[in-house]
């Protein structure tokens, strides 16, 4: 579980904040003891709809911090954890199972439970956003097999942006939203397209959105730049679009 580090009294105080938390070690892959996530809560008392937000392989960024605030923005709480910090890991952009996205699944299990343990939260309204490394973690995080391994309870949604898709044939237990730019050469798209129609048909569904001459992490603002030899370019249009279909997903799922 996770306890909030000031207490619960001064944290409903300093509302539309990021409160720090800790998670305490469950032994089975989550965080481990004293290890850092932040909460980031809506104006009121609530209790509001959550979303657990998954960093990509190179760590937290302001990117992710920026999300928390836009989805407080639409009334949802936000719990940012911190996969790498606490594992003495800054990277695994070169090795991404260094730190596996089953490995991580397990975290946003924890932050969910904790969720939900707070009287401010609506614990039956809780999501899961990842961001390429953090994406493929909620594809993870979704399937029948790793939700009942880790004796969870199934997210109410999943949004994955830019994640690697591997075909897994265990079933969805999530309704998931996938939303990739079809230029993207660090997180093939041609993979999350054969992973969305071997799934056609399923219960929960899935739904795939391609943006045409989009590249990896097109969500974050910042100048064209190069990642491990893979282009990584701010769309504006895409970014925006993906924004409407983020929030009108939560809505329908969780308010």
């Amino acid at each position: 579980m996770l306890r909030v580090v000031i207490g619960v009294a001064a944290l409903l105080v300093l509302v539309g904040c990021a409160q720090p938390v800790q998670f305490a070690s469950d032994g089975r892959g989550g965080l481990a003891a004293d290890s850092p996530g932040q909460l980031f809560k809506p104006d009121g008392a609530g209790p509001f709809p959550a979303v657990v937000v998954l960093h990509g392989c190179g760590g937290l960024a302001g990117n992710h911090r920026v999300w928390a605030r836009r989805l407080n923005g639409w009334g949802y709480a936000a719990l940012v954890i911190d996969s790498f910090g606490p594992r003495d890991v800054k990277t695994v952009c070169a090795t991404p199972l260094a730190v596996t996205p089953d490995l991580r699944a397990r975290d946003a299990f924890a932050g969910a439970a904790w969720l939900a343990s707070q009287p401010f939260i609506r614990a039956d309204r809780i999501a899961v956003i990842g961001f390429s490394h953090g994406g493929s973690t909620v594809l993870k995080a979704v399937q029948q097999l790793v939700v009942d391994a880790a004796g969870a309870r199934p997210f109410r949604a999943a949004v994955a942006y830019y994640p690697g898709c591997r075909q897994d044939f265990s079933r969805l237990v999530t309704e998931t939203l996938i939303l990739i730019g079809e230029a993207d050469d660090w997180t093939t798209p041609n993979r999350c397209v054969d992973y969305a129609a071997a799934r056609a048909g399923e219960t929960p569904g899935l739904t795939l959105k391609l943006y045409p001459g989009t590249y990896h992490a097109f969500d974050s603002r910042g100048p064209e730049r190069y990642a491990y030899g893979h282009k990584l370019v701010h769309n504006p249009a895409a970014a925006e679009d993906s924004f409407v279909m983020t929030r009108q997903f939560l809505d329908a799922r969780l308010k």
